[in-house]
């Protein structure tokens, strides 16, 4: 497969977890055969956040936020370490190149950080979420 660019293709499955898992959670799997960052955004009291990176590497899965999720729209942004690819969406938020958690989505170059699209997830209020990463050609979403 042809990296063309900066955009591994991706399949996110993005689905309710199963109703007999006991821990609320949003969590992302990666399906791919390389190491994977991943970001999250989301709306908070004090505003929109973001936070990464998360290192999931091949074939596992990581937790990014614990509990019973708050908001219905979760944001993702993901970059896969060996090969450059990123799996992206049209919602622009901030990141840092290290470890990160950033109030605000505006202004992200003046406030000296990077602006990258994050793919929105609707949850459909439900407590759990899981996002599966694949380095397969298209995008689909599925709920199970």
């Amino acid at each position: 497969m042809s990296l063309g660019g900066l955009t591994v293709f991706a399949l996110a499955l993005a689905s309710p977890l199963v109703a007999t898992e006991a821990r609320a959670e949003f969590r992302v799997c990666n399906g791919t055969q390389n190491l994977v960052g991943v970001a999250i955004g989301y709306r908070a009291k004090e505003g929109w956040i973001t936070e990464g990176w998360w290192q999931v590497p091949a074939t596992t899965c990581a937790t990014l936020i614990e509990g019973e999720l708050q908001s219905r729209y979760y944001y993702l942004y993901a970059e896969d370490a060996a090969r450059g690819g990123r799996w992206t969406g049209n919602v622009n938020m901030c990141v840092a190149e290290n470890e990160f958690k950033i109030t605000g989505v505006q202004d992200c170059f003046a406030r000296g950080f990077q602006r990258m699209g994050f793919k929105e997830y609707d949850t459909g209020r439900q407590g759990s979420w899981m996002v599966q990463l694949s380095d397969t050609p298209g995008t689909q979403e599925g709920q199970n």
